[in-house]
């Protein structure tokens, strides 16, 4: 089994650092990712990172891990809420992923309490900030032989 990790960040995420930092923290996308790879390194792996805005696009990276990766880490951002598509993207490649959230979203609006992955993924890791991904990978990779 290759040991890879993909990285998958969905919309918006590309404004890390600049987009409500009050809730987001001043973190770039370019540090969540360097963040990721220093945990996966440790632990034996090597990261694909992709962000789009485009929920097709990541639906596309999610059906090409099939090919070469161990495991996911999502931070769906929206889509979290809303795709069904991309619960079904994810639980169709049968890799064990990690959902990940920067804020605490249960202690946000109503409507970010409910995920349309809460019951598929592997770990859940929300409200740990940026640090959250770097658990994410740590989790995982205790799982994976």
């Amino acid at each position: 089994m290759t040991r890879r990790i993909l990285l998958v960040n969905g919309p918006n995420l590309n404004l890390l650092g600049s987009r409500e930092p009050d809730v987001y923290g001043t973190a770039t996308l370019a540090d969540v990712e360097v963040l990721t790879r220093a945990a996966a390194t440790e632990a034996g792996f090597d990261v694909r990172a992709i962000q789009s805005n485009h929920e097709g696009v990541l639906i596309d990276a999610i059906h090409a891990a099939r090919e070469d990766c161990a495991a996911i880490v999502i931070n769906p951002g929206g889509l979290t809420h809303t795709s069904v598509s991309l619960r079904d993207a994810l639980t169709g490649v049968g890799l064990p992923f990690a959902e990940v959230h920067i804020s605490d979203v249960y202690a946000r609006e109503e409507f970010r309490h409910h995920s349309y992955l809460h019951d598929v993924a592997t770990v859940r890791v929300i409200g740990e900030g940026v640090e959250g991904y770097a658990s994410a990978v740590r989790q995982l990779a205790a799982l994976i032989p």
